[in-house]
């Protein structure tokens, strides 16, 4: 199940993101942008979503907004436990699929170079890259999928 997530939900949306992204705190020299958010302000302004299994414990969450016209999937993460079940690829689904409901026609996100297991997974999900750059003293790459 995928549900919107509330204020209670901040402790493991947290935690799902200290674990999930640690492996990559080597690489990148630092911790990556998801580790650092402010999932606080982010569930206040409603667009964090956490996806459970059949007993409501929590496997992962995911953070989209509308950005200038097409959907902006910020952060998705799953928990290494939950990792490799589909849930990642439901959450993105999600994402498409409230895309569409709103008329949005697109969904870009972006991730680390250095993150490089995303960079095969999303082109396998129908991502196409765009674009490389630098911000924010990291190195992304970003991916736009159409949905028309």
């Amino acid at each position: 199940m995928i549900r919107l997530a509330d204020a209670s939900d901040e402790p493991d949306i947290r935690n799902c993101a200290k674990q999930a992204y640690a492996r990559y705190v080597p690489l990148i020299g630092r911790k990556p942008a998801p580790m650092i958010a402010d999932f606080v302000a982010q569930i206040a302004a409603g667009v964090v979503y956490v996806a459970t299994d059949g007993q409501n414990g929590f496997q992962g969450f995911i953070v989209f907004y509308v950005k200038d016209g097409y959907f902006l999937l910020e952060n998705v993460a799953v928990l290494p436990s939950a990792a490799g079940c589909g849930v990642g690829k439901r959450l993105i689904s999600f994402c498409e699929n409230a895309a569409r409901q709103r008329g949005v026609n697109s969904v870009c996100l972006y991730t680390n170079a250095k993150m490089t297991d995303n960079l095969s997974i999303y082109p396998k999900l129908g991502y196409v890259k765009v674009a490389e750059r630098t911000e924010d003293g990291f190195n992304r790459v970003y991916f736009k999928k159409d949905l028309t």
